[in-house]
C-alpha cells in the first residue's frame, strides 16, 4: 500500500501555497487552519509528527527544540 506524504504549513507559507497543493489533491494542514497562529516553532513540530505529517516551513531561524 502506498502512503502519501501529508504536510503541515506553518504560518510562515503563503497559504496560496496550500491552495495550490489542494488543487493537486495533496493532504494540507495549515496554522493558520487549525488555529495554530503565534505557536512555538516546538509546539509547530509536535503538531504535526501527532499528526503524521511534514513541517513545510519558510522560517529562517526555525527552531525546533523551542517549548516542545
Amino acid at each position: 500500500m502506498t502512503q502519501k506524504i501529508r504536510f503541515h504549513l506553518d504560518e510562515n507559507v503563503s497559504n496560496a501555497i496550500a491552495d495550490g497543493l489542494r488543487r493537486r489533491s495533496i493532504d494540507v494542514t495549515t496554522t493558520s487552519g487549525k488555529g495554530l497562529i503565534g505557536i512555538s516553532d516546538g509546539e509547530q513540530l509536535h503538531f504535526a509528527m501527532s499528526e503524521s505529517r511534514v513541517i513545510f516551513t519558510h522560517d529562517d531561524d526555525f527552531n525546533y527544540k523551542d517549548k516542545l
